[in-house]
């Protein structure tokens, strides 16, 4: 099912103010999986930044090489990790992203049913600067980052920091679904 989400108070909306927002069946074990975008290459933020292309370059292959991956964190709290991410990369539109919440535990069940209403779908970066400059209108261009953590945030800084795609319940419930209704329209014929 993909649902297209756009302002209905603007009757003056034009096609760049629709965002499409995709919910698909998971497949078993893949509940809770979403994708998206945490960070998006020469987007001014409202931090009053710009992150560069290959910005993320060094940071992801010093993960790579660690072993390790950013937290993924609820509105930047380290004390409420709500999920893990399975693939952190660059593309041509910025950070991309594909995290797996916990759906065990509170906050990780509570985060995939706003993200499934659509209630939720902003992602934020927390990083260091390793190498920025200041341009003649005083925006800082990030060009080097340090990245810490990736959160899921309802305001982000990067307007287009946005989650694409979430995963939803398995396909069994809604099988099980048409076929009762299947069974229960051919017992009226």
């Amino acid at each position: 099912m993909i649902v297209q989400l756009q302002s209905i108070a603007r009757r003056d909306a034009v096609a760049s103010d629709v965002m499409e927002y995709a919910i698909r069946f998971a497949t078993e074990g893949e509940e809770g999986v979403f994708t998206g975008h945490a960070a998006i290459f020469g987007e001014r933020n409202r931090h009053n930044e710009i992150v560069r292309r290959g910005a993320f370059t060094r940071t992801l292959a010093d993960h790579i090489a660690r072993n390790v991956r950013p937290p993924m964190l609820w509105a930047h709290r380290a004390d409420e990790i709500v999920g893990v991410w399975t693939d952190i990369r660059e593309d041509d539109t910025g950070l991309a992203v594909t995290g797996k919440l916990i759906t065990e535990t509170a906050r990780g069940k509570e985060a995939h049913a706003l993200l499934k209403a659509g209630a939720l779908n902003g992602l934020s970066i927390g990083f260091r600067a390793k190498n920025a400059t200041r341009d003649a209108n005083g925006v800082r261009i990030l060009s080097e980052i340090d990245l810490v953590e990736i959160s899921l945030v309802a305001l982000p800084s990067a307007g287009g920091a946005r989650i694409k795609q979430v995963r939803s319940a398995s396909t069994d419930a809604f099988t099980r679904a048409v076929t009762g209704a299947v069974a229960s329209l051919r017992r009226k014929d």
